[in-house]
């Protein structure tokens, strides 16, 4: 199947990265995406797992191989905390042809925050700032960090961020949630704008950016912020960049045709990848569960597409909830 791009005729204004959803954000989603919606500027992938030593074959790195990458600038996310293995991942990401990756220090999973990675590592600055210098004077790329405002404290993020003034980073992309928090409670901009006080470094902002509104109030209270991650809010609203962007807008029809033949494309790509219709139902429920948001009345409908078992089940379920 071939995919045609949507063009981007008003590709202007704020920077749009797409965050990383581990389980659904994957090259191919990401390049099925950016086909039918415009207005996303790049996209951070979902952090590679640590291996001791490993060799990271082309199938290991199979979702950052260039030929799967066609669409957008992509980012490479590490999770790692051993400065040889980040070292030599980076190399071979360097080989890959990728001048840029990024550092996650905001991972709020309780598997990995217990080993002291992702916003498991935030509670100890030194150890950041030892690896940090063992690491970058070797680093054959650009480095970026993802990070939270703290593990359990807010505190440990704005004790953190004058020490990184000394390195050179790309950028920081902060989520305005503690890592305790998960994905649950309030963001807290007021705390971002504590931490633009003590840090140089270009900040990016990140989280619960679900809407135009929520962007349009973000970006009043921070007029100098133009680098914004969205995550969830463009899978529950794949017109959302283009909203922010000011694109032209569509009809309720239009917008609806659009979602159609993204899920239809995404659907049979992934048909044509995964293993069984166990693992195709069980990807596009997840992406279901935030794509409904964009059919407000139709929750009836996303009941029974949750509890469908079989392909037929899912695609009668997709069709009522299509169906105007």
């Amino acid at each position: 199947m071939t995919l045609l791009p949507v063009p981007d005729n008003n590709d202007t204004g704020p920077h749009i990265c797409l965050a990383p959803i581990r389980g659904l954000t994957d090259a191919l989603f990401r390049n099925v995406f950016r086909h039918h919606f415009k207005g996303i500027d790049a996209a951070l992938a979902p952090f590679i797992n640590p291996q001791r030593k490993a060799l990271f074959s082309d199938r290991m790195l199979s979702d950052l191989l260039p030929q799967n990458n066609t669409t957008q600038p992509v980012i490479p996310q590490l999770l790692h905390t051993w400065p040889e293995d980040f070292l030599l991942l980076a190399s071979r990401l360097a080989d890959l042809g990728y001048t840029h990756i990024n550092w996650n220090l905001g991972c709020p999973a309780p598997m990995v925050a217990r080993k002291k990675r992702g916003s498991g590592l935030l509670p100890y600055p030194d150890e950041i700032i030892s690896f940090l210098d063992e690491v970058l004077p070797k680093l054959p790329v650009q480095l970026s960090i993802k990070t939270r405002l703290g593990f359990s404290d807010k505190n440990e993020l704005l004790q953190l961020l004058p020490r990184l003034n000394d390195f050179p980073l790309r950028e920081i992309i902060i989520h305005t949630r503690l890592g305790s928090q998960l994905y649950r409670g309030e963001t807290d901009p007021e705390s971002f704008a504590s931490c633009r006080k003590v840090s140089i470094h270009t900040l990016v902002y990140n989280g619960d950016i679900n809407s135009l509104d929520d962007f349009s109030s973000l970006a009043g209270q921070f007029p100098g912020i133009n680098r914004w991650m969205v995550g969830r809010g463009l899978l529950m609203n794949p017109f959302l960049a283009e909203e922010i962007k000011s694109f032209p807008g569509d009809t309720k029809a239009n917008r609806s045709e659009r979602i159609y033949h993204f899920h239809r494309d995404l659907s049979e790509r992934y048909e044509e990848k995964l293993s069984g219709p166990g693992h195709l139902l069980s990807r596009m429920k997840q992406l279901w569960a935030y794509l409904i948001s964009s059919f407000p009345g139709k929750e009836k409908e996303f009941k029974k597409l949750r509890k469908s078992s079989t392909r037929t089940q899912y695609m009668d379920s997709v069709n009522r909830i299509f169906d105007n």
